[in-house]
């Protein structure tokens, strides 16, 4: 399989830069497992495009499911970021280091009575193993909320296996 940077380009996206935190926190932590292996979570990223939220609202009610799939594709694309400038891994080819997506955990902004949000954070998933390959297929909850930062419809946060080598 091609790079997961080559993989980006035929598939017509571009890694944007990892988006800065919107709060006290930091974007990734990366834990160390030892034998040149480490666990990188990276904190719930939201659809956020140039410094501008997009798909702001309750699903289906503001957002409907195509946009709400939109915004899980634009923060997988802002996962992948954070990884590629995460600290700690060499700086060629940062997502060549990933060995396995090991967990995502999304989040929608539900309207009463949805029920569908697999589907809408199917799009994250189908994302990150397009990418990655068999290293992005992973765990996962998709779990409906009331609210979630700034109004936003989705928010998704991942861990990762990475390795140095």
């Amino acid at each position: 399989m091609a790079s997961p940077h080559h993989r980006l380009k035929e598939l017509g996206l571009t890694l944007p830069p990892a988006p800065k935190p919107m709060a006290s926190y930091v974007p990734v932590r990366l834990v160390p497992l030892g034998g040149g292996r480490s666990l990188l979570f990276v904190a719930g990223q939201v659809p956020v495009v140039d410094g501008e939220l997009k798909h702001v609202g309750r699903v289906p009610e503001e957002v409907d499911l195509e946009g709400a799939r939109e915004a899980a594709k634009i923060c997988a694309l802002n996962i992948l970021a954070q990884v590629d400038a995460a600290a700690g891994l060499d700086r060629v080819e940062r997502l060549d280091k990933v060995e396995q997506v090991a967990s995502l955990t999304g989040f929608v902004r539900s309207a009463a009575g949805f029920g569908e949000q697999p589907q809408v954070i199917n799009a994250a998933s189908d994302l990150l193993a397009e990418v990655l390959g068999e290293a992005g297929k992973h765990s996962r909850a998709a779990v409906g909320v009331a609210e979630l930062p700034r109004g936003v419809s989705v928010e998704i946060t991942a861990v990762f296996v990475v390795t140095k080598d």
